[in-house]
């Protein structure tokens, strides 16, 4: 991730996105320009969110992916989950026609760049939303999955290897590994 080190309020911020050709994060001040993915990461995507949009097609859920901004209003901190997934309908920033506030289950594909970074600071991030309930991370190198629930005040962790059913608790639904990795080449 590229930092512009100069501080810019949250203002600041939201204009330059509206202009800009590549989305950023909003992070203490800083504007940090995100990366672009592979078609990998692209196809991983896609599938979770074909699956997330099959599977909860008749529930009261929205699924965003990629474009969606989220803000996280304990830490100030504005970022772009690959998916989000909110109760219907979804809350906005107060103020903002395209900025989210409260996911339930938000999944991240894991890049070189960014991948410890998805799994600490951002998590961390992640974890002070109130409605944040479930997170995925999906590797792109090979059949990886890491799930964190919350269950009443702890996180619980799984790991998963080979192909199974997730239980994605927050949304009442099991989704199929194989689904998630359909057509991929490692």
């Amino acid at each position: 991730m590229l930092t512009l080190s100069k501080q810019h309020s949250i203002n600041e911020y939201f204009d330059r996105e509206i202009l800009a050709d590549t989305k950023n994060e909003y992070i203490n001040g800083e504007i940090i320009a995100m990366t672009g993915g592979t078609p990998t990461h692209n196809r991983i995507s896609g599938n979770l969110f074909a699956i997330l949009h099959t599977y909860l097609r008749n529930q009261p859920y929205v699924i965003f992916i990629t474009d969606q901004r989220l803000w996280i209003p304990e830490l100030q901190i504005a970022t772009y989950p690959d998916i989000m997934v909110t109760p219907e309908p979804p809350q906005l920033m107060e103020g903002r026609k395209d900025t989210i506030v409260n996911p339930v289950f938000m999944a991240e594909v894991l890049s070189d760049s960014t991948a410890e970074y998805d799994r600490t600071e951002k998590f961390a991030y992640y974890r002070t939303i109130e409605t944040f309930q479930e997170y995925l991370l999906v590797s792109q190198h090979k059949m990886y999955l890491e799930h964190f629930y919350k269950e009443t005040d702890r996180w619980i962790f799984n790991a998963y290897k080979e192909e199974t059913m997730i239980n994605l608790s927050s949304l009442q639904i099991q989704v199929p590994t194989s689904e998630i990795y359909q057509r991929i080449q490692f």
